[in-house]
């Protein structure tokens, strides 16, 4: 119970702190884009109606919600929110595989398991189904949170084979699962349609890689850094 109160504390203080830097660092050029291609995409719905059965698979939410936060302190006040929960639970995770290694808990190390995160929930998932803007067609829902859901267990279970296995077989297995959600494939859209430019959905791209990279190293030192300060 003590470990569990210590890991407790160090993945709120974590996630809060994490969380804020990423809703800051957003601010700067995620958000903005995501307001130009909502324009876009009003627009294309005005001018345009079937386009929104195209890309229902992403934006529907956009489309139907009842009730959305408004633009300004509202939807910067509840991203805040989401991002520190979200947080909170991905320091968990850290903090769980930190204490289950058993090594030296510090910020240096913990910047090493937020690059592990980051590449884990990030960069492999987004190897397959990269970042997509409003207006931008997709696949089915349930199709793509279980391509996301294999790649991040697979990935995941790849690499911790990678780096921790002794033995070149087992090295060789997390090779492949790093490679298999890959080989299967993302699901994609059957029309490849987005109201949207191209150029800003590269910059959206761009753009929340680099937060989401801050973010995860963020969050690893953070959670090396308290849970050191706890032990």
């Amino acid at each position: 119970m003590v470990a569990f109160r210590k890991l407790l504390i160090a993945a709120l203080w974590s996630g809060v702190l994490a969380g804020l830097l990423l809703t800051a660092a957003q601010s700067l050029q995620v958000i903005p884009t995501l307001l130009q291609a909502e324009a876009y995409e009003q627009h294309a719905l005005a001018t345009n109606p079937p386009l929104q059965s195209a890309s229902a698979g992403h934006s529907d939410h956009a489309a139907h919600a009842a009730w959305q936060p408004q633009n300004g302190w509202q939807r910067t006040f509840f991203t805040a929110v989401a991002n520190a929960g979200l947080a909170i639970g991905f320091a968990l995770l850290l903090g769980a595989a930190m204490l289950f290694r058993g090594h030296e808990k510090n910020w240096r190390r913990g910047l090493l398991w937020g690059a592990a995160g980051f590449a884990v929930f990030f960069v492999a998932p987004s190897l397959g189904l990269p970042p997509e803007v409003p207006g931008t067609a997709a696949a089915q829902l349930g199709d793509r949170q279980a391509w996301w859901l294999l790649t991040v267990l697979a990935s995941g279970s790849g690499l911790a084979l990678l780096v921790f296995a002794g033995k070149a077989p087992v090295k060789l297995l997390g090779v492949l699962l790093l490679l298999l959600p890959h080989l299967i494939g993302a699901p994609q859209p059957r029309l490849p349609v987005s109201s949207a430019p191209a150029e800003l959905a590269q910059t959206f791209i761009y753009a929340t890689a680099l937060t989401n990279a801050v973010f995860w190293l963020a969050l690893g030192g953070l959670m090396g850094l308290f849970y050191r300060d706890m032990a």
